[in-house]
């Protein structure tokens, strides 16, 4: 029995069995008489008993080879589609849990001794995030029932020239934010969406654990890598914390890992800090 999700087994059990066979045949061949009869006729037996277990053989390993290859095409094809499973559940845990913390982050801003922004400002804030969330929340069920589905409204990869709204919509959640690019040009755009998926969720649990607080955004370039950092200055006092469902920073790391980076999630001082290491793609 193979286990679930392994690889197949290849089984090779014709070859030993038709070998064994023609040993066999071949210690009986040099057993018959040089003398008589039988030296003619026993031969000629031999021979056609060994092209007949050949050809057997040759059969029966075609079977046993199409057999495996249709086993191994069934599970390729289970391997995908749970590595689309898992895709498509970290896109929609990044549209919800973005989308609603920020809206709870928001409306809790608003409500935050010494907030300067007035009731209209953050409803408003809500409903804007509400609505885009609801979009993408569409924009992707629509894939999901009807893959073929041409009409179904898609938007560009995001890239480094996101950042300045990712930030904007992160200091509108409470942390002034300090956004620093170092030399970054020809980044491939992997590269680029992953640094914005780690700036928007780092900046994001920013807002749900530390408040109204300061967060420093760095993006750099090391030897063959681009360092993605995001920390923040800790807690403020009266801020009572939101945590989310758990899975955006192990989301990140693996979505950094999966495109041979690495990642880091520590505390720092009085804050947190995230560093990712991205590999350099430049692009052609």
């Amino acid at each position: 029995m193979e286990a679930a999700g392994a690889l197949p087994e290849r089984r090779r059990r014709v070859w030993p069995l038709a070998i064994a066979i023609h040993v066999v045949l071949l210690l009986a061949l040099l057993a018959v008489s040089r003398e008589g009869a039988a030296a003619v006729v026993l031969p000629v037996v031999i021979a056609a008993l060994a092209l007949t277990v050949t050809v057997w053989a040759l059969f029966l390993a075609r079977r046993q080879r199409m057999a495996y290859e249709a086993r191994l095409t069934a599970w390729a094809g289970e391997r995908a589609a749970q590595a689309e499973r898992l895709r498509i559940a970290r896109e929609l845990h990044d549209i919800v849990s973005h989308g609603l913390g920020l809206i709870t982050v928001r409306a809790t801003t608003a409500r935050y001794p010494g907030a300067e922004d007035d009731s209209a400002a953050a409803l408003s804030d809500i409903e804007r995030i509400g609505r885009q969330t609801t979009t993408e929340l569409r924009r992707m069920l629509n894939v999901l029932r009807d893959s073929t589905d041409m009409a179904a409204p898609l938007r560009p990869a995001e890239s480094l020239h996101d950042l300045p709204a990712i930030v904007e919509d992160a200091e509108r959640a409470g942390p002034t934010v300090t956004l620093k690019l170092g030399e970054i040009d020809d980044i491939s755009s992997g590269a680029q969406l992953a640094i914005c998926s780690v700036v928007r969720e780092a900046l994001t649990n920013t807002a749900r654990h530390a408040g109204p607080t300061s967060a420093n955004v760095y993006i750099r370039r090391d030897g063959g890598w681009i360092v993605t950092s995001v920390w923040d200055e800790g807690r403020v006092d009266g801020w009572t914390p939101h945590p989310g469902s758990g899975h955006g920073i192990e989301g990140l790391r693996e979505r950094v890992t999966a495109i041979g980076g690495t990642f880091q999630a520590e505390h720092v001082e009085n804050g947190f800090r995230v560093t990712a290491r991205i590999p350099e793609a430049r692009t052609p």
